[in-house]
C-alpha cells in the first residue's frame, strides 16, 4: 500500500485496535484512476483494504505485502497487484520509494481476488511514473484534463490487464494451522541456522508430524518452504545499499558461496551479483 506524506501517519496509527479498515483512497472523489508516491521512513500500514484496484512499483527499496493467504516480497523493478477489497498490510522497509496507480474496478473488470507480484514492462513503469501528475484523491478539474486522464488510465489499465498473466513466484504461503504457522514463523526467524529438528522441538511435534503438516496444509515440504524463504530474504538483503553477496549467503544459511549462487540463480533466473547490480541501478 503506497501512501503520501500526508496520509502515512493515518495508516500507521494503532487506533482501532487492529481493526481491518476500508480506506477510501479517492476521498469521496470519482476519478477513474490516479496515483500516489511514497518516499519516506519505514512504515507498517496495518490491515486494510481499498475501494479501488492498485498496482505498486518499487523504484528502490523493498516492500513486503501480507494477505490472509500469502506473504509477498516486492523487490526493486517489480510491481505488486492488490485487487479492490483485498484485506492486506504492507511493510515499507527503510529507504523505500514506490509509485502506485489505482484503478476504478470498472477499468479492470477481472482483477482477481488475490495479490500478485508482476514483472512489468518498461512501458508500464514509465506510464506509472507519468501518472503521478494525477493524484488519486484529486478533485474535479477542467473537462479537457479529465478527458486526457481518462484516456491515459484506460490505456494503462489495458496494459496492466495483460501483465496480470505474468506473475513472479515471489511469495510464501501462510496457514491458519497453529502448528504450521508457528513453524513458519520460527523458520523465518532463524534462516541462518535452522534445521527441521530445531523447528519440530520449537513447536512440540515430531519431525515426521511437522513434515506431514506442511505437505497437507501447504502442498510443499518444509525443506522447500525453507529454501523459498531463504531466497526471498536474500533478494531483500541484496537490494539494500552496500549489500555483500558473501554476507547475504551466510545470513540466509549457506555455508558455501557457490551453492548459494546456484540456488539463487535457479530461483531468480540470475546470479546474486547480477541481481544486486540491477537492484542498485534501480535505486540510482
Amino acid at each position: 500500500m503506497t501512501v503520501s506524506a500526508s496520509s502515512d501517519r493515518l495508516l500507521s496509527e494503532p487506533a482501532n485496535l487492529g481493526a481491518r479498515r476500508v480506506i477510501e483512497l479517492r476521498r469521496g472523489g470519482c476519478a477513474l484512476g490516479g496515483s500516489y508516491l511514497y518516499e519516506g521512513d519505514a512504515l507498517i500500514t496495518g490491515w486494510h483494504s481499498h475501494e479501488v484496484h492498485q498496482i505498486e512499483y518499487a523504484l528502490h527499496g523493498v516492500v513486503e505485502v501480507e494477505t490472509d493467504s500469502a506473504h509477498y516480497l516486492l523487490p526493486p523493478q517489480q510491481a505488486a497487484w492488490i485487487p479492490a477489497g483485498l484485506e492486506h498490510q504492507a511493510v515499507m522497509n527503510p529507504d523505500v520509494k514506490t509509485v502506485a496507480v489505482m484503478f476504478d474496478p470498472a477499468l479492470i473488470a477481472d482483477g482477481g481476488d488475490r495479490a500478485r507480484i508482476l514483472a512489468v514492462s518498461p512501458l508500464i513503469r514509465e506510464m506509472m511514473i507519468y501518472a503521478l501528475r494525477w493524484p488519486i484523491d484529486r478533485g474535479s478539474s477542467d473537462p479537457e484534463d479529465d478527458r486526457v486522464s481518462e484516456g491515459f488510465f484506460r490505456t494503462l489499465a489495458a496494459l496492466v490487464t495483460e501483465a496480470l498473466d505474468h506473475e513472479a513466484p515471489l511469495s510464501l504461503p501462510t496457514s491458519d494451522n497453529p502448528i504450521v504457522a508457528a513453524a513458519m514463523a520460527y523458520t523465518k526467524q532463524h534462516l541462518d541456522t535452522v534445521t527441521c529438528e530445531q523447528v519440530s522441538r520449537a513447536v512440540s511435534v515430531s519431525e515426521r508430524t511437522l513434515r506431514r503438516h506442511f505437505q497437507e496444509e501447504l502442498g510443499l515440504s518444509w525443506r522447500t518452504y525453507l529454501l523459498n524463504a531463504r531466497m526471498l530474504r536474500a533478494m531483500a538483503l541484496l537490494a539494500a545499499p552496500g549489500s555483500s553477496v558473501q554476507e547475504t549467503s551466510s545470513a540466509v544459511g549457506f555455508d558455501s558461496l557457490s551453492s548459494f549462487t546456484r540456488a539463487f540463480a535457479q530461483f531468480c533466473g540470475e546470479t546474486p551479483s547480477t541481481y544486486r547490480r540491477r537492484a542498485g541501478e534501480a535505486s540510482g
